[in-house]
């Protein structure tokens, strides 16, 4: 495993202007859906119905950023998620409630690789499959365009930890990241191959 120490500024890069060679490019955004979910591009106008779901706080109880559930600070972070142009809101489908968000960043052509994260779901929804559908769907789609998906865990987070080792993910590094101004926190960073995923899946 390599053990480094770096500082990220994930929102705002332009990593959605990398092109794939003889591939189609990569959409940050497109509209996914399955039986249970569909994800869909986020808009400014979601805000509301977004902090609505990120003010409980006992959904970042283990997050390193743990203050997400103030309307101050998560202005901040829906700032940063619109500015990606990766960011997505996520509804059930038979209900039409919001269940989260999550996106697409850090696309490198040179790695081949693209990072799903910044993912929150209702506690209604927990331990109901969601999750497990929306991370399906992004990397179902991501596996069309590169080899790999990069995910960024908090150190302490463990229950994310442990739901990204049941996908099949493998822990390759840590590093410090500094999201969109908030302070420095510690963060294990996961890989997962698309040979592998595929092969879970089959």
């Amino acid at each position: 495993m390599t053990n480094f120490k770096t500082h990220l500024q994930t929102a705002g890069r332009k990593a959605s202007r990398f092109l794939f060679p003889n591939k189609m490019n990569f959409d940050l955004q497109p509209t996914l859906e399955n039986d249970l979910i569909k994800v869909v591009p986020l808009k400014e106008s979601d805000f509301e119905a977004l902090f609505a779901v990120a003010s409980d706080p006992l959904i970042w109880e283990q997050h390193p950023n743990k203050d997400r559930y103030k309307r101050e600070v998560f202005e901040n972070f829906f700032k940063g998620a619109i500015e990606s142009k990766g960011a997505f809101i996520v509804y059930e489908k038979e209900t039409n409630k919001v269940v989260g968000s999550s996106r697409y960043y850090e696309l490198d052509e040179t790695e081949n690789s693209v990072a799903v994260g910044y993912t929150f779901i209702s506690r209604e929804f927990w331990g109901k499959g969601h999750n497990k559908a929306l991370k399906a769907l992004m990397f179902d789609y991501a596996f069309q365009f590169v080899d790999k998906v990069i995910l960024h865990i908090g150190a302490t987070n463990f229950r994310s930890q442990k739901a990204t080792e049941k996908l099949g993910a493998i822990k390759i590094a840590e590093l410090e990241v500094a999201y969109y101004g908030e302070p420095l926190k510690w963060n294990f960073v996961y890989q997962v191959d698309k040979e592998k995923w595929r092969n879970r899946a089959s």
